[in-house]
């Protein structure tokens, strides 16, 4: 799969936002009034999928670098 300029453009936007979303949920959870209680499972499930995203996104715009 070759990406062009516009689909490495979205794809590192999409990258940016989960990011931003990562980082958030990160904040949030360490301004929270316990922070000695576990993040509830759905929050840590929420999270790992960003990451997976995030991970995804940048194996789809390495790969086509190494492509050329």
């Amino acid at each position: 799969m070759e990406l062009d300029l516009d689909e490495s453009s979205l794809a590192i936007g999409r990258i940016e936002r989960a990011l931003s979303r990562i980082e958030k949920a990160l904040t949030d959870r360490a301004n929270r009034a316990a922070p000695a209680v576990a993040a509830p499972s759905s929050e840590q499930s929420a999270l790992k999928a960003e990451v997976a995203a995030v991970i995804g996104e940048l194996d789809l715009l390495i790969a086509e670098a190494d492509r050329g």
